[in-house]
């Protein structure tokens, strides 16, 4: 039997310059606030949601303060399977029914939620589960879109069910458990003022936590790379124009419109750094802020970024 190969070891000499360069990184965001949107196929992953609940607390511990949003569309779909419930998308948005949305809360609000608390605690951090419908955290409208039919030109209303968008945001209790020492797990849920429960896109969701708090970064971890052109290559920077020649010409489609639309919103109102991660990449997180050259795709105001 072949014995099993033992990783590589890194000297100390190199351990000290990794330090050593991630310094001045950990000193520009001292302080600062970082919304991360965790989501994509890689958090059922065990290993890598064990290490992404490590790079948290390690953020929290330098100086940063991280916000967690989570997303958890496999989840929610292997559940509405098991229970039998029909299920469908337009223009990467789960349509939601009142019995879906029942489902949608359940898992977000309750078994994943709790599971990421749980597993930051574990790591050695404090973290507090809540959804957007906790202390009116996010008021919710419903979420009118229209979709123009591509023969006949015509456009029409999309009735996407209990699917909402953010209308107000207060930031009060999240600013409670910042400057508590503890790391907010958010549940991208709003209630509307007559009480609805509506299921917002996860992305959307960060967008707003982070426009409302005006943080420093918005990382939109996902399962892809980031945004690839048609030839199948990453697009590393996309400009508020570009990204809209892009979604026009077809180059960004499906899921990805939502999180490029979520990434010009917050861009436009001032928040700087909004970048798509590939979250399947162990210690992304981690890569972007404390390395000079980012990874993923950005998405700024102009083609050359200001330097923040």
């Amino acid at each position: 039997m072949s014995k099993k190969k033992k990783p590589a070891q890194i000297s100390r000499a190199d351990q000290v310059r990794i330090l050593s360069e991630a310094l001045p990184f950990m000193q520009k965001y001292d302080g600062e606030l970082v919304v991360v949107k965790y989501g994509g196929h890689a958090m059922g992953d065990d290993e890598l949601a064990q290490k992404f609940a490590r790079d948290i607390v390690q953020l929290k511990q330098t100086g940063l303060n991280p916000i967690v949003v989570h997303g958890g569309g496999p989840q929610i779909g292997h559940m509405l399977e098991r229970l039998n419930i029909q299920s469908s998308f337009e223009d990467g948005l789960r349509v939601t029914g009142r019995e879906t949305v029942e489902v949608v809360e359940m898992v977000l609000a309750g078994s994943i939620n709790k599971k990421i608390v749980a597993n930051i605690q574990k790591a050695g951090g404090r973290a507090i589960g809540i959804s957007g419908k906790d202390g009116n955290l996010v008021t919710a409208r419903k979420l009118r879109r229209t979709k123009k039919d591509p023969e006949s030109n015509i456009e029409r209303i999309l009735d996407l069910g209990f699917v909402g968008e953010p209308q107000e945001v207060n930031t009060s209790i999240l600013e409670t458990i910042i400057y508590s020492d503890a790391i907010p797990v958010l549940a991208p849920l709003g209630v509307s003022k007559e009480g609805d429960t509506y299921n917002i896109n996860a992305d959307t969701f960060a967008g707003a936590i982070a426009t409302a708090l005006q943080a420093r970064r918005l990382l939109l971890l996902t399962d892809v790379e980031g945004v690839l052109d048609k030839d199948g290559e990453l697009i590393r920077e996309i400009s508020l124009s570009n990204a809209k020649k892009y979604i026009a010409d077809g180059t960004i489609s499906g899921g990805m419109i939502p999180k490029i639309e979520t990434c010009m919103s917050v861009v436009e109102t001032g928040v700087n750094g909004v970048v798509i991660l590939d979250g399947r990449v162990p210690h992304i997180v981690l890569l972007e802020l404390f390395t000079e050259h980012g990874v993923g795709t950005r998405v700024s105001e102009t083609d050359i970024p200001n330097d923040d």
